[in-house]
């Protein structure tokens, strides 16, 4: 009897405590959702600052409540703000608790993708609101244009990937020349060298002495031709006119004697 008293006020105790367990997250849904209107009042009046710090409240307030970070990722888009907006949005779909709240939460998902232009992504997002949402036209007409940008980003990263490959190849190809070029150049330069060196080497002597010097001294050794003193040449014109005194006189006779005469030689 004594434990069936015992078991009668721990189970009483229990209840009592999960009543007001459920009392205090019932007041802080309360308060939050009170932030969450005021903070949507906010909003309507373009007053982005003042709304945004009721949205934090009710999150701080009860973190489960979707719609406070909902409705701030709601307003963070609005403002350009798609990174804080992505995060928030996350969040929201975290904590959803009905289909609808799902649906919503991820259909902004993907239109905050596509503005960041991450539409592969965007068509995932997209595929789970209209699961939660079937018959949502909006958000099938999203998934389609999703679809279609994945798609053509995916074209546009593989002519990009070939295009990127062929520079390479053509820069590849640019280096190999120009490294075939150098070496043409430097073997080029060595070979003239070469010549320059068996030129040289041919111009010099078994003693390593250039060979023009030493043809040149010997040119001035080479005997010249005999030089004739004035007396000499005195001599010489004495004696052809010697000589031609002695012609004439013997033309002198052949013409007295009839008598052909042969001269020593034709002068």
């Amino acid at each position: 009897m004594k434990g069936t008293i015992v078991y009668i006020v721990l189970l009483i105790s229990f209840f009592s405590f999960a009543q007001e367990k459920e009392k205090a997250q019932q007041s802080a849904l309360k308060k939050s959702n009170d932030y969450v209107h005021e903070g949507n009042q906010l909003i309507s009046k373009d007053n982005f600052v003042s709304a945004e710090m009721e949205y934090r409240k009710a999150i701080s307030t009860q973190p489960t409540n979707m719609t406070g970070a909902y409705n701030l990722g709601n307003s963070y888009y609005k403002k350009g703000n798609y990174e804080e907006a992505l995060y928030r949005e996350q969040e929201a779909a975290k904590n959803a608790v009905t289909k609808e709240e799902k649906h919503k939460a991820y259909h902004n998902i993907g239109n905050i993708l596509m503005q960041n232009k991450q539409c592969r992504e965007a068509v995932e997002a997209y595929k789970s609101a209209l699961r939660n949402d079937p018959a949502d036209d909006e958000t099938r007409y999203n998934l389609a244009m999703a679809k279609e940008c994945a798609k053509h980003q995916k074209k546009q990263n593989k002519d990009n990937k070939d295009k990127n490959n062929k520079d390479k190849k053509d820069q590849d190809k640019k280096n190999d020349q120009q490294n075939q070029k150098d070496k043409k150049d430097q073997k080029d330069k060595k070979d003239q060298g070469d010549q320059n060196k068996d030129q040289n080497d041919k111009k010099k002597d078994d003693n390593g002495k250039p060979k023009d010097n030493q043809e040149k001294k010997d040119k001035q050794k080479q005997p010249r031709p005999q030089q004739l003193s004035p007396q000499q040449i005195k001599n010489l014109l004495e004696a052809m006119n010697n000589q031609e005194q002695k012609v004439q006189k013997k033309m002198n006779a052949k013409k007295e004697t009839g008598i052909p005469i042969k001269t020593d030689k034709d002068w």
